[in-house]
């Protein structure tokens, strides 16, 4: 399965941007979908997600009120808008899969700590300078 991520770039701080990711070979299945982060030198980590199951969005902490996940109405593409970025945002976001079980709801800790990740993008670059 090949995610097809873009969006990425370079921005001021307070500035903006949407990063999407396609999944069209995932149309039909039951996933949820979202964007990890890895900065120079530091480990990849979950930024958001949404379970397209029952469209419920994750998102961590130090996102929460700046970024917003969403997939269109055919569930093939989701987005990520990222607002009022900020320095320490600068990093390589890489879209991320993973497969669910209908029954059984999201772990939103399991899932941005990488442990059932299916499917990976190539990542896309963001910089933000100050």
């Amino acid at each position: 399965v090949q995610l097809v991520e873009s969006g990425g770039g370079q921005v001021q701080a307070g500035g903006s941007l949407r990063l999407s990711c396609s999944a069209s070979e995932l149309v039909g299945r039951d996933y949820a979908i979202g964007w990890f982060r890895q900065a120079p030198g530091k480990g990849r980590n979950g930024v958001a997600c949404v379970s397209l199951v029952d469209n419920k969005t994750y998102y961590v902490d130090s996102v929460k009120g700046r970024f917003s996940i969403s997939s269109d109405n055919s569930k093939i593409t989701a987005y990520l808008q990222m607002n009022d970025l900020k320095p320490e945002d600068t990093a390589t976001y890489y879209c991320a899969v993973q497969i669910q079980n209908p029954k059984i709801p999201l772990n939103w800790d399991f899932f941005a700590a990488g442990y059932l990740i299916d499917y990976w993008g190539k990542g896309t670059p963001v910089t933000v300078s100050a």
